[in-house]
């Protein structure tokens, strides 16, 4: 996670109350990750330790990210924005090895058949992918921006509200939704930037642009799902991937 803009010192009740905010959402995103999963480890019928190498990698990189995402923010709650900026530092480097891991552990899942049942493994394969791309894109954005705090911390919020939808997908009842379920999945990722939209709202009196471009990077996709028809290929191709290489190996 990328150093801020050096923010005005004392601020005002406006920017500690922002900074508060900007923490409890690092808290609830967390913790709703973490009971997304916990949820799945319980109903799993393999245990953990079975899976393979690069799945413990990425559960061990992802989870550094999450607690590092909560930590930075209760840096600059406490004011401590050298200590925020000097760990700072080190944040790209998991965020990048996030986005490499997650389209890697996703493409092996479906491969090796691990896919959550709930899921097709087309489905499975577009919003994983989608999701850690534009993790990635809004992430990196955020970085470049650090020296603007307004932008930096929503663009931020943004890009780890779309590292979500795993755990959301294990929260919600999926097999119900039927062909409503990535619809709800999107749904419920925008509730999260919806709720920081209101907060801007309430605070300054406006919406940031910032969530704009957060906000239409969860959207977009939605779109492109319900409409295009490269989406339904996409989904077709991948849920048939691995039995085509089955039948390959098979025959050889």
């Amino acid at each position: 996670m990328a150093t801020i803009a050096s923010a005005p010192s004392g601020g005002g009740p406006a920017l500690v109350n922002e900074r508060w905010f900007f923490l409890v959402m690092a808290i609830v995103i967390a913790t709703t990750i973490v009971f997304g999963f916990t949820l799945n480890a319980a109903r799993m019928q393999w245990h953990f330790l079975e899976l393979p190498a690069q799945v413990h990698l990425h559960v061990a990189v992802f989870l550094t990210w999450i607690l590092l995402y909560v930590v930075q923010n209760w840096l600059i709650v406490r004011g401590s924005v050298r200590r925020h900026r000097q760990l700072g530092m080190l944040g790209a480097g998991p965020a990048l090895v996030m986005v490499v891991l997650g389209i890697v552990t996703t493409a092996m899942a479906i491969e090796q058949h691990r896919v959550p049942p709930f899921f097709p493994p087309g489905v499975f394969l577009v919003l994983d992918v989608l999701g850690v791309v534009g993790f990635g894109v809004l992430t990196a954005w955020a970085i470049a921006v650090r020296r603007q705090a307004a932008w930096h911390k929503r663009l931020m919020v943004c890009g780890t509200i779309l590292v979500m939808s795993p755990a959301l997908g294990r929260i919600l009842p999926m097999p119900l939704l039927g062909k409503f379920a990535p619809l709800a999945l999107f749904a419920s990722m925008a509730v999260f930037v919806i709720a920081g939209m209101l907060y801007d709202l309430r605070l300054r009196g406006r919406i940031h642009p910032a969530y704009d471009w957060g906000g239409g990077v969860v959207v977009v996709p939605t779109v492109w799902w319900g409409r295009s028809a490269s989406a339904r290929r996409c989904c077709d191709w991948s849920s048939a991937w691995p039995h085509d290489r089955d039948r390959v190996n098979q025959a050889a």
